[in-house]
């Protein structure tokens, strides 16, 4: 298994609407790359102050798999067009598991 995970910060003027965009967009990508065995996504709980605003975790059956869905022409848009006009920072890790 394979995970990839990232970390989003909005920028102060990203609006909820937008916020929202975002999970509703990443959310249909399991249906379009197949590579992806598992997918969850979120906005931060609040629970402690210096958090990323969001996260996502995707498991794949390899470092390929991985790659595959990095490169999609369908994720590259979700990134390009509602990602990042509201990124303030990312921060992002893929490890064996």
């Amino acid at each position: 298994m394979f995970r990839h995970v990232v970390l989003f910060t909005w920028k102060d003027e990203a609006t909820l609407e937008q916020r929202e965009r975002v999970a509703a967009e990443l959310r249909k990508l399991p249906d379009v790359i197949k590579e992806i065995r598992s997918f969850h996504l979120g906005p931060d709980a609040g629970v402690n102050q210096g958090n990323h605003d969001f996260a996502v975790v995707a498991d794949f059956d390899s470092a390929e798999d991985y790659l595959v869905y990095r490169d999609d022409p369908t994720h590259r848009a979700v990134i390009a067009d509602h990602i990042a006009p509201i990124l303030a920072s990312r921060a992002a890790v893929q490890y064996a598991c």
